[in-house]
C-alpha cells in the first residue's frame, strides 16, 4: 500500500466515523471508520518503514562520478593488432 492510499483510507475512516449520521442495518459505520483509520494507519507506517529501507540502501551505492579516474585504475596490456584484423 503506498502512502498516497493509506492518507485516503485514514481520510475515508474519519469521514465515516466523525462526519456521518447514516444508519445502516447490520451495519455500524462508526465501527467500519474506524477499521479504516487503523488499517490506514498501519499501512502508512509499513510505507515509511519501506522507504527508509530503500533510502538506506541506495545511500551506500557508488555514485556514477566516484568512480576511480583512469590514473588510478589498474594498467591493462597493451596487444598488437595483427594487421589483418585491424579495421
Amino acid at each position: 500500500m503506498t502512502i498516497g492510499g493509506s492518507i485516503f483510507l485514514i481520510a475515508v475512516g474519519a469521514i465515516l466515523r466523525f462526519a456521518t449520521n447514516v444508519h445502516v442495518a447490520h451495519v455500524s459505520l462508526d465501527t467500519v471508520g474506524l477499521i479504516l483509520m487503523i488499517a490506514g494507519a498501519a499501512g502508512l507506517i509499513l510505507g515509511l518503514i519501506q522507504q527508509r529501507m530503500w533510502a538506506r540502501r541506495t545511500a551506500g551505492a557508488v555514485p556514477v562520478d566516484r568512480v576511480a579516474p583512469v590514473e588510478e585504475r589498474a594498467p591493462v596490456e597493451e596487444r598488437e593488432i595483427p594487421p589483418e584484423r585491424r579495421y
